[in-house]
């Protein structure tokens, strides 16, 4: 199968967490769009009863056009599940996410969950993380004397995303620094508190003891991991 068709396969896999009545968290993302999409299917064709939470605009942009009700999570007391995607995950079922410039929305909505259920193919599992750039959003105030103080953290090279020719900004109007710390991140949870303790730094787009299922596509098919605890 093609990288397009196993993303597809573990996001419509996503969808047998999700039962009538539920308040759910809607991820970002090329493989989570999958989950939505049959959601919404499942909405109009099947009658599913569910609100839905989404984690960025693209996502409320795009469940809405698959007719899925939406609602702010203030007026939520709880979310019984987020179905999200990765850009890695470790063993401990560690992540990273925010290459889609959303991990900030998207960690707020998923402490806010009593699940969390990511989808992935299998390039996105590592033994360590930072392979892929680890993202970092921050404010725009002093943003090169936040990036040098990350380097410095991190001991890597940074680099601010663009948008083209314009910096990228996120849904709340933050840049995105990334650090090509590469797959050396041993401890994700004191990385994590190191660059949180700096000023300019809004969230870290690393997601530490709150994945419980990844919904894994291979080739061979889908494989669910449970995590042991």
């Amino acid at each position: 199968m093609d990288v397009e068709s196993l993303k597809q396969e573990a996001g419509v896999a996503a969808c047998a967490y999700v039962n009538d009545g539920m308040n759910v968290g809607l991820g970002t993302g090329s493989t989570v769009k999958y989950t939505i999409i049959e959601l919404g299917r499942r909405v109009t064709e099947e009658g599913l009863s569910i609100v839905g939470v989404p984690t960025s605009l693209a996502t409320e942009e795009l469940a809405r056009s698959v007719g899925i009700p939406l609602a702010e999570l203030d007026t939520l007391n709880m979310l019984d599940v987020v179905i999200d995607g990765t850009d890695e995950f470790d063993p401990q079922f560690n992540l990273i996410k925010g290459g889609g410039a959303a991990l900030l929305r998207e960690k707020i909505v998923a402490q806010a969950s009593k699940k969390m259920v990511v989808v992935a193919d299998a390039r996105k599992q590592v033994e360590h993380l930072g392979a892929f750039p680890l993202p970092v959003e921050i404010t725009c105030f002093s943003w090169a004397t936040t990036k040098r103080s990350i380097e410095k953290v991190l001991n890597c090279l940074t680099s601010r995303r663009m948008n083209g020719d314009e910096p990228l900004k996120t849904d709340n109007g933050n840049f995105i620094i990334d650090a090509q710390t590469g797959p050396n991140i041993h401890d994700p949870a004191e990385t994590e508190r190191q660059l949180l303790a700096l000023a300019g730094v809004v969230q870290v787009g690393l997601f530490n003891g709150m994945c419980d299922v990844v919904i894994l596509a291979r080739d061979d098919g889908v494989e669910i991991l449970t995590k042991e605890d």
